[in-house]
């Protein structure tokens, strides 16, 4: 039985979605503030966590970044503000998925199982990745270049790992989103795509101005390039 992690303080809300998600076969702890999320978080290994941004005791943002210190556990945000700034922080500092609110059930129950389905292929792939001299330790969510630890947000390691996963192979920006993010496409398309992928090459290749392991593929999208080097 998967376990789940939700902390929210809108007792409607926890009522309705509770009763949702047992009924689905998820085993469920339930904090209400902050304080009792960070108490109650020692105390049990999860499978998801869903967690409401805006808490009577604090921001939804720095618990995220508590439990990011420990744990890669998918982490969905709950919130009513549905600024692009909101949703950007939030994917960066470790967040998997962001829903604002009102939003339909049967939407909510499919983000949740894509979130654990990914987390489970996640889980089964190998300790390391490693090509064009940088090295992903994913246990440890490590990124080193040419043996030096760099640092990435959250989105960005995600996006170098699904580059790596698949060597050579072009990925249209359609299948990148959808393998990442089920954020409103409004927030997370092509143009934040682009932001991200221009933000990684400056961490990881030696000239960001012509990049050589993630290289543009005209009209069709992006590849981890291993064999010809330079941009298509």
């Amino acid at each position: 039985m998967k376990r789940i992690f939700f902390v929210e303080d809108d007792l409607s809300l926890i009522n309705g979605l509770s009763f949702a998600l047992k009924r689905q076969g998820y085993d469920l702890d339930i904090a209400r503030t902050k304080a009792e999320a960070e108490r109650l978080w020692g105390h049990g290994n999860y499978d998801l966590v869903i967690l409401d941004v805006s808490l009577p005791d604090g921001s939804g943002f720095d618990l995220c970044k508590k439990i990011r210190k420990t744990s890669k556990v998918p982490i969905m945000f709950l919130t009513a503000a549905d600024e692009e700034t909101d949703i950007i922080m939030g994917l960066d500092i470790g967040g998997d998925d962001y829903m604002t609110k009102p939003f339909k059930l049967a939407v909510f129950l499919s983000r949740i199982n894509a979130l654990l389905r990914r987390s489970e292929n996640f889980s089964r792939t190998e300790a390391e990745l490693e090509s064009n001299g940088i090295k992903v330790l994913l246990l440890k969510r490590e990124v080193y270049k040419n043996g030096t630890l760099i640092d990435l947000t959250a989105s960005e390691y995600k996006l170098l790992c699904l580059f790596m996963e698949n060597p050579d192979i072009v990925l249209s920006p359609e299948q990148i989103l959808g393998r990442l993010w089920d954020c409103e496409e409004n927030f997370i398309n092509s143009n934040t795509l682009t932001v991200y992928i221009r933000r990684l090459r400056t961490k990881i290749e030696e000239d960001p101005a012509d990049p050589q392991n993630i290289v543009t593929v005209r009209r069709m999208g992006y590849k981890w390039n291993t064999s010809d080097r330079g941009a298509l």
